[in-house]
């Protein structure tokens, strides 16, 4: 591996033992990747910072004890658990204290405290081009779809490591010829599918992830107006269930247009498909209890948070069901702060910070129905949780929250 000047320096100690401790990791995990350089990063986003375990401790408590700070601006993933609301945790007690425990080692380090699964909703945006060391599966195939910036998918601990350095080896996502599409695949139109958009994207994304499994595809036929907040739903959909980091849509994605297609090989999606991904998401029989709607997987936006104000207003929620919405600590302060929220208040909606309710057990009904709006939750949530979880449009999630059963689609 040829190593630059500050390579060199880096493995030296010049920057510090933990920078020394850091690099020496990285050159071993370049060498696993084939990689024969390495490059500077712009920003760094942990997912260490989710308690796992005692190594997730052990791990940060060795950079810190070795003096280490972060050499690129750096932000935090979810936790384990929203420690702003201790009282809704449903799991083990003591993973309270352990996942403070493992925040405070990285804020020692120098991170932000973002705890939000999506901070390119507020924080500063990677530009594209921009190389990054970002984990979490979802920000990772957003900034690099959505915004054009590059990032390998890094993961515990990689991502610490590379932040601690600024240095990453230049592999995978980072070069050109790894970002070129390997299959193209024509979609059909949101009205041959007879889909509701809110859950078409959705099953674009677990296609395009079942079929193309860790490969990058290009995309035609998506709705030329897709938003961030649906394109975000489709690359986190993707990320789970084929390990989706990259995809481009013709007439939507930055780098699209300047991506070669000939001789890529074209498989067609039916409407079909599409259909029947939704259905094996929302196995739910009409008038099942719902013990509650989970939302904010990926984290809730401000749009999104609109979009739900209004769904709920001068509705009421039964008893018998909760509602909770995951988002950052920054996104939750501004709607708590705004009245022109007060119709959310009012239904009874709960804010989840730090964490995301896949992970974080906050549900205080055992039995029942889980509903949601997220591919992803539907995907990870009965494994992760032990529960039947629905995929379901918001506004029939909404009506079940009013009757506190499953109501038939609008």
């Amino acid at each position: 591996m040829k190593l630059e000047p500050i390579d060199h320096a880096l493995l030296a100690g010049e920057y510090g033992a933990a920078a020394a401790r850091a690099m020496a990791l990285l050159v071993r995990y370049g060498t696993a990747c084939g990689a024969d350089s390495f490059i500077d990063i712009e920003s760094a986003h942990i997912d260490g910072c989710l308690y796992h375990g005692p190594s997730s401790i052990d791990f940060a408590q060795h950079f810190v004890d070795l003096g280490g700070k972060v050499r690129v601006p750096t932000t935090l993933n979810v936790a384990a658990v929203d420690v702003t609301h201790p009282g809704w945790h449903c799991g083990p007690p003591e993973v309270i204290a352990q996942q403070q425990a493992l925040t405070r080692l990285h804020e020692q380090l120098g991170c932000l405290p973002t705890l939000t699964c999506a901070p390119y909703q507020r924080m500063a945006r990677p530009q594209r081009g921009e190389h990054v060391a970002w984990a979490e599966s979802n920000a990772i195939v957003f900034i690099n779809s959505v915004l054009g910036a590059r990032t390998d998918r890094y993961g515990d601990f990689t991502d610490l490591c590379a932040a601690l350095t600024g240095r990453v080896p230049l592999a995978g996502l980072h070069r050109d010829e790894a970002r070129r599409p390997a299959i193209l695949f024509e979609l059909p139109s949101l009205d041959a599918t007879g889909l509701p958009r809110d859950l078409y994207f959705a099953a674009v994304g677990y296609v395009v992830g079942r079929r193309a499994p860790g490969i990058v595809p290009y995309l035609r036929g998506l709705p030329r107006d897709a938003n961030e907040d649906e394109l975000k739903a489709l690359g986190a959909t993707g990320a789970s269930s084929g390990a989706l980091a990259l995809f481009h849509a013709e007439g939507v994605t930055p780098e699209a247009a300047d991506m070669p297609t000939e001789g890529v090989k074209i498989e067609v999606i039916a409407p079909t498909e599409l259909v029947a991904a939704i259905a094996s998401l929302c196995r739910a029989a009409e008038g099942e209890a719902v013990a509650a709607v989970c939302l904010g997987t990926p984290h809730y936006s401000i749009p999104e948070f609109m979009q739900l104000n209004r769904a709920v207003e001068r509705r009421r929620r039964s008893p018998e069901t909760e509602i909770y919405v995951s988002t950052s600590r920054e996104i939750a302060a501004a709607v708590t702060a705004d009245p022109a929220f007060d119709a959310l208040r009012a239904f009874g909606v709960n804010i989840v910070v730090d964490t995301c309710t896949y992970l974080a057990p906050v549900v205080r009904e055992t039995s029942g129905l889980i509903v949601t709006t997220s591919g992803k939750y539907a995907h990870y949530g009965p494994g992760n949780l032990g529960r039947r979880v629905a995929l379901m449009t918001l506004e029939r999630c909404i009506r079940s929250a009013e009757t506190g059963v499953v109501m038939a689609q609008c």
